[in-house]
């Protein structure tokens, strides 16, 4: 199967929102939901892929010939490549009946591990999808993430029982999807979470845990607080607020930030390996990608996301090559351009 196929395959059962575009770019989708646009219209996931799309990539082939390693070793693991599936939830309502969050997980945790990376997985009302996910991680070793929502405590408490069960190497948690609507409301209440909140919260996962949601330099620091390991720069795919930064306009003031303290992860509107590489040279130190793996699965299961991984990793692979980086510890920022 190659992308092509894969993405023809998707077309023909995703549901009637998403529309497997050639180029994910949050265009056609736009402002639906259910659906994976966004609140308003839909602008912030739109300039999530434009921002990144404005960066260029200097080359330079004055450089030894060697071969690429595109390791990336975080919380005493190593990976093959330094990008991760991002959480994904409500598959069967956003995306198509063909698969929910159970069968959509167990699909790509199984198959992020056989490639060499990992998968973050989602959360939902339903009690089920926590369960069904980190089963799914446990098969494969642990090697997962399991993303909770910020529920109230009691309710996380008995989530991360789930996550220590699964063996999960590190945990984390959607802040940002405080702007989801389903979440609006809740008896016990759900949503933000103040710096003392999260750090009773870090302190019961009792395993690196990873706050993802953080758009400024104050919520990062927040995050070092609260004794976070990792943060994710994200505004949750654009979908959760209106006329918000894209990722890739925040990420350098936060790397600066809080770079040498927290491990650090972007996502929004990153396509490519090319995007891949400009995130690492403005400092993050790997990336997840959401939606392109709703597509992969939708488009041909394990073999789907198998080959979407291997598209991101020869363009990853190249870049660096034509970049002069042998490794990730040689992407610099010098790399890069707007």
């Amino acid at each position: 199967m190659d992308y092509q196929e894969m993405l023809t395959n998707a077309r023909k059962c995703i549901g009637k929102y998403c529309k497997a575009c050639d180029v994910c770019n949050g265009k056609a989708c736009r402002n639906q939901i259910p659906g994976p646009g966004a609140k308003g219209v839909g602008d912030t996931a739109i300039r999530n892929y434009d921002k990144w799309s404005e960066i260029r990539v200097n080359m330079d082939t004055l450089t030894e010939n060697k071969p690429v390693d595109t390791s990336l070793e975080v919380f005493g693991k190593t990976f093959k490549y330094p990008f991760f599936a991002g959480p994904v939830g409500a598959v069967n309502l956003h995306y198509g009946e063909k698969y929910d969050d159970q069968s959509y997980n167990d699909i790509l945790v199984t198959a992020c591990a056989k490639a060499g990376i990992a998968a973050f997985t989602g959360d939902g009302t339903n009690a089920d999808v926590m369960e069904a996910a980190t089963q799914a991680i446990a098969k494969v070793d642990g090697l997962g993430i399991p993303t909770v929502k910020p529920w109230s405590l009691d309710m996380i408490r008995g989530k991360m029982a789930l996550v220590k069960e699964s063996e999960a190497f590190a945990v984390a948690m959607d802040v940002d999807a405080a702007g989801l609507p389903f979440l609006k409301n809740m008896i016990p209440p759900a949503g933000g979470k103040s710096t003392e909140e999260l750090a009773a919260i870090v302190k019961e996962a009792d395993i690196p845990f990873i706050v993802k949601g953080v758009m400024t330099v104050r919520g990062a620091l927040k995050a070092k607080e609260a004794g976070a390991a990792a943060i994710v720069v994200s505004n949750h795919g654009g979908r959760v607020l209106d006329q918000c930064p894209a990722t890739a306009e925040v990420l350098e003031e936060i790397v600066d930030a809080v770079g040498d303290d927290l491990k650090i992860f972007v996502d929004g509107g990153i396509r490519s390996g090319v995007d891949v590489f400009k995130a690492l040279a403005l400092g993050a130190d790997g990336v997840l990608i959401s939606r392109p793996f709703v597509t992969a699965v939708y488009g041909g299961a394990e073999e789907g996301v198998s080959t979407y991984i291997a598209k991101l990793a020869g363009e990853l692979e190249d870049t660096m090559a034509m970049c002069g980086a042998g490794s990730l510890h040689e992407i610099t920022r010098d790399m890069v351009r707007y």
